[in-house]
């Protein structure tokens, strides 16, 4: 996985896909939610936009736990 060091939602999908690294050892049901609960509880309204952004536009880098966690977790409103 090679990403633009200049590309702003490089970091945010490193994280992303860290926490997912970690819940992918847990059953299945469990790691998704343990995905999305950990961004809905620690991760700011920009970041969880920003995650947005990058699902929106195809999810490209994403491990596919989080992209399936994203059902649940909350999008930001547009302010």
């Amino acid at each position: 996985m090679s990403h633009d060091a200049h590309d702003p939602h490089t970091k945010l999908i490193y994280m992303a896909n860290q926490i997912a690294k970690f819940m992918e050892s847990k059953p299945h049901a469990e790691g998704l939610a343990g995905v999305s609960s950990h961004i809905n509880d620690f991760w700011e309204p920009r970041m969880r936009t920003h995650l947005f952004q990058v699902l929106d536009a195809g999810g490209t880098g994403l491990r596919p736990l989080v992209i399936e966690a994203a059902a649940n977790i909350r999008r930001p409103s547009a302010a």
